[in-house]
């Protein structure tokens, strides 16, 4: 495995691999490190269906607000790499800050519509950031495949809108979500929960499990009977509090009145929970019966 910090480089050894392996594609997992378990798994899916995975590991800045934890985000490169040697991954891009940024960002990528709900309602400016730096880091990489965690669905959908519209050679690969054996999904920031908040977080999970008992149960129903009997699910089961919770169509994160009137195959239940320093994220995504 190779570690590689200069994009310079990055991209003199990628050229070089494509020249040799013409026929081969090459598969990229973009993360901000402190690797776990569901990053170990998009890794192997990147494996099986790629011939050579890049892994980046980049805290970028631009996609945490002011008052948000961009200098404790956690921090592990050591651990990290040893997960990425375990998963199979041939290259490493580990830039800097500097790097990346090497001068005052004039140009960022804004994507409309979907990037004003959900996390982007709460956090303003934050899918600016990672359009940003996911363009740039497809840029550098040009990979055929990358692959992107469904905890974070309306990442997915946000980069997905990106590379559509900008016309990007890239196939974004979703996948599913890893979870605890409780059920919580795995996280970087789930370090951040104290002992009684972990055991409260499962609430995330549970709460999916009571919208679906809903879905199931109720033919006809509008989105904010289902987004109150999860609620209700939430607050009876943990002292965190709830950023959101939205019932939208997906993947285009419209909302909806009555689930009659939902022209997409799907839904997504999406909720955020903020804990004493963790903010929380889940979702799940639910076919219609017509």
């Amino acid at each position: 495995m190779e570690v590689i910090e200069q994009i310079s480089l990055l991209r003199n050894r990628l050229a070089a691999y494509r020249q040799e392996h013409k026929q081969t594609q090459i598969g990229y997992v973009p993360t901000m490190g402190y690797l776990h378990d569901g990053h170990a798994s998009l890794l192997r899916r990147a494996k099986e269906q790629t011939g050579l995975v890049v892994l980046s590991i980049f805290v970028n800045p631009l996609q945490f607000g002011p008052n948000e934890d961009f200098e404790k985000y956690p921090r592990d490169t050591e651990r990290d790499l040893q997960l990425a040697e375990a998963a199979g991954v041939d290259i490493v891009f580990l830039p800097s800050v500097a790097e990346m940024y090497p001068k005052p960002t004039q140009t960022t990528v804004s994507v409309k519509g979907i990037t004003s709900r959900l996390c982007g309602a709460s956090r303003p400016g934050h899918f600016d950031g990672v359009a940003t730096v996911v363009s740039k880091l497809f840029n550098i990489v040009q990979p055929d495949k990358a692959f992107f965690g469904l905890k974070d669905a309306q990442q997915i959908a946000v980069i997905t809108q990106m590379v559509e519209d900008l016309n990007m050679p890239v196939e974004i690969v979703p996948c599913p979500t890893l979870r605890e054996a409780d059920g919580l999904a795995l996280s970087s920031r789930n370090v951040y929960l104290s002992a009684e908040e972990r055991s409260q977080a499962v609430v995330l999970s549970q709460s999916l499990a009571a919208a679906e008992a809903f879905i199931s149960e109720h033919q006809h129903f509008t989105s904010e009977e289902l987004v109150e009997a999860v609620k209700v699910h939430i607050r009876k089961a943990t002292l965190g509090e709830i950023d959101y919770v939205e019932a939208l169509a997906f993947p285009s994160l419209e909302p909806f009145t009555s689930i009659d009137t939902v022209t997409e195959k799907r839904i997504i239940v999406a909720l955020a929970v903020k804990f004493s320093k963790a903010r929380l994220i889940d979702n799940q995504i639910f076919p219609i019966r017509k």
